[in-house]
This record gives structure tokens, C-alpha cells and sequence, in this order.
């Protein structure tokens, strides 16, 4: 099998699969019982914590664990929004946002919100002109996409917020960073951020986990209310085989990065230079200031999903689009964005790379690539 959906999720490291299965057969009491065992548990669960904040570059108290990168956005978008109503009723975020986003803003436009979309140019980047034209003393709350997760985009927050910041002292800034972890090196004190969300599922850990960042001088209300834990943001027990397995890969994210990084570079230019040697009639739209793992490839007279039902036959993955959203049935939002004609973007698909590819699977790639695209180009041509 030849994976290259990692955008999608990747797969568990196998310490983190062993973290998680002794949290499960023999720490499994819960951590917040008063007897000794859930002590240990819960010191456990600390020492998770501080292995998610030295990832980012946070404190071990301002990390609090969630679901996934979704509920983080939530608690993050809704806290704010709450927390400075009476402030002003104007948002900006980007026109290419994740669903988990862009769905709660489609909300509080229909409440009565005014939310500013910045339009993005040709590499997927918010438009930071544009920016300084619609912020005003009445934004209550930026949010912005840090990696883009079908164009590999990195956009340039710290530069957005800081001009945010010079014009309303009191916005509240949000960096959805889950694309971001694991993909570039972060530090969230460098951005200016308020808050910031990451997923577990995406640095090789558990599904079903994930983590905000709030700044320890923020104060936001809870989406839910219950037993206190996670200081009253994040009610309920403590999925502690999740939050530990987490923890590792956090661990291992931050031990590994830079040798990740680099082998995703030498991946990357690999993967290019065989595109240029063997495939015609098509398009690079990830951008040269972006992530080195996703790489967004456009090919004429095909579709995409044809490529990838090919392909999987093959037992080689990749996406036509964010698999948190796509079935194949609607036209990528982003690649209208970019101005990405629809001869070519019908044909658009997603790679993304992991600290476990090799030469070896670019190579088989490629070459069932251009067998298929040939095969598929003599059916539409």
C-alpha cells in the first residue's frame, strides 16, 4: 500500500499505539477520582499537556484537550464572539477557510454578524492589502487558516494580526493551526494569537483528539457545562487513551521535526522533477511558500475522481479535495479562488506526503499515475 492522503489522517507512530494501549488495559482509572491510582493518571495526563505545549511553543496551562480540530475552532470562533458582543458585530476571515470555520461564520452572518471574506491570490494566500482596507475599530475577531489544507499555503498571520493589533488593540485573533503542526515549525507567542487549534490525527496520533491554545490571559465561556474538567472550556471525562497517545506524538513531533522536514523537502523535489520528466498538460497549484508535504496537481482532460478510483485499485491513496468535506460532487471552492480554470481543476488532485515515504513509492506512483491519466485522456479526449 502506497499512502498519500496525510492530509486526511495519518497513521498512528507505533508508540503511540503502545502509550495508548496501556492506558487502556492498565491506566484506565479516571483522573479525577481522589484515590492515588487517578492521581497517577491525571499526572499522566500533565505530562501530556506540557508535551502538546513545547510542540507549539505554549505553556503547559494554556493547552486544553479536545475532540479534534473541529470542536477547537468552535470553542474558539464562538468564545470570542460571545465574549465581545457588545463590542461589535464584524469578522474577517479568508474566502478558502476549513469548514469548521467557514460553517460557523455562514451562522452568525445569518444572526446579524457582517464577516469580511478576504479574497486570496493565485497561491491560496489572504490578501493582506485587502486586509488593511476592511479591518476597523469595530473587528471583534480575525481568524485565518495557517496552512492551507488542499493548496499547502502558508499564510502569513503573524504580518495580518500585527496590522490587526495597530488598528484595534482589542481584536481577537484565531489561528486554525491544524494543518499547520507537525508541517512547519509553529510558535504561537511569535504569531500574536489568541487562540489556536491542532488535531492529534494529523502528527500520526489518535483520532478523536485534539487541542486549543488560549493565551493565559484569555478568558472565553464554554461551549459545554459539566464536571470542570479541562478548567471548565472542556466538560466531561477525560478520553485519557486519546489525550496520552496524543501526548506521544506531540513528543515525537517535536523530537523529529526537523529531520521530518527535511525528508518531506527531498520528497517533494523528488516528486516534482518525476512530474516533469514523465506527465504532460498540467499544473503545480501549491505555491513556493508553502508546506513541503501537500502538493495540490492539476492535470488536463481528466477527473479527478476517475484518477482515484484507478488508482486505489492499486492500493495507492491520494484526495481530490479536503477529505473532511469532499464526495466528488461539488467543485473546490479553493481552486475557484485561485482562478484555476475548470478544464484543469476537474482534473485536481491532492498529494500529501508523511515522515514514512520514500523514493521508492514516488516511483510506483508516478508511473501507475501516468499509465492511468494516458487511459483516461484516450476515453475524454
Amino acid at each position: 500500500m502506497i499512502y498519500l492522503d496525510n492530509c486526511a489522517t495519518t497513521k498512528p507512530d507505533k508508540e503511540v499505539v503502545e502509550v495508548m494501549m496501556k492506558a487502556l488495559t492498565d491506566d484506565f482509572a479516571n483522573p479525577s477520582s481522589l484515590h492515588s491510582f487517578g492521581h497517577r493518571v491525571e499526572k499522566e495526563i500533565d505530562v501530556a499537556r506540557k508535551n502538546a505545549a513545547n510542540l507549539i511553543g505554549a505553556q503547559a496551562e494554556e493547552i486544553y484537550f479536545t475532540s479534534g480540530g473541529t470542536e477547537s475552532n468552535n470553542i474558539a470562533v464562538h468564545g470570542a464572539i460571545e465574549k465581545n458582543k457588545r463590542r461589535g458585530k464584524k469578522i474577517i476571515t479568508s474566502a478558502i477557510e476549513h469548514a469548521s470555520i467557514d460553517d460557523q461564520f455562514k451562522h452568525y452572518k445569518e444572526r446579524g454578524y457582517e464577516v469580511v471574506y478576504l479574497d486570496v491570490d493565485e497561491t491560496g494566500a489572504a490578501d493582506i492589502e485587502k486586509f488593511k482596507e476592511v479591518m476597523d475599530e469595530d473587528t471583534i475577531l480575525v481568524s485565518l487558516i495557517y496552512v492551507h489544507n488542499e493548496l499547502g499555503t502558508v499564510n502569513r498571520v503573524k504580518e495580518i494580526f500585527e496590522i490587526a493589533k495597530a488598528i484595534n488593540k482589542d481584536v481577537f485573533c484565531h489561528v486554525d493551526g491544524v494543518q499547520a503542526v507537525g508541517k512547519i515549525p509553529v510558535d504561537v507567542k511569535d504569531l500574536g494569537c489568541h487562540t489556536f487549534s491542532f488535531s492529534s490525527h494529523k502528527i500520526y496520533g489518535p483520532k478523536g483528539m485534539g487541542a486549543l491554545y488560549k493565551r493565559k490571559d484569555v478568558n472565553i465561556n464554554s461551549l459545554v457545562i459539566g464536571g470542570g474538567q479541562e478548567k471548565g472550556l472542556r466538560s466531561g471525562t477525560e478520553n485519557v487513551p486519546g489525550i496520552l497517545g496524543f501526548g506521544k506524538a506531540c513528543e515525537l513531533t517535536k523530537r523529529d521535526l526537523d529531520k521530518r522536514l527535511a525528508h518531506a523537502k527531498e520528497i517533494k523535489e523528488y516528486l516534482l522533477k518525476k512530474f516533469e520528466e514523465n506527465l504532460e498538460d498540467y499544473k503545480i497549484n501549491t505555491p513556493e511558500y508553502s508546506t513541503d508535504f501537500i502538493v495540490s496537481l492539476s492535470i488536463l482532460d481528466i477527473r479527478a475522481e476517475v484518477l482515484l478510483h484507478y488508482l486505489e485499485g492499486d492500493e495507492i491513496y491520494i484526495s481530490t479535495a479536503s477529505a473532511c468535506t469532499s464526495n466528488g460532487t461539488h467543485k473546490s471552492t479553493t481552486l475557484e479562488q485561485i482562478g484555476l480554470s475548470d478544464k484543469y481543476a476537474e482534473g485536481t488532485i491532492r498529494i500529501c506526503t508523511s515522515k514514512d515515504t520514500s523514493r521508492e513509492d514516488i516511483d510506483i506512483f508516478v508511473e501507475k499515475l501516468i499509465k492511468y491519466v494516458d487511459e483516461i485522456r484516450k476515453i475524454m479526449r
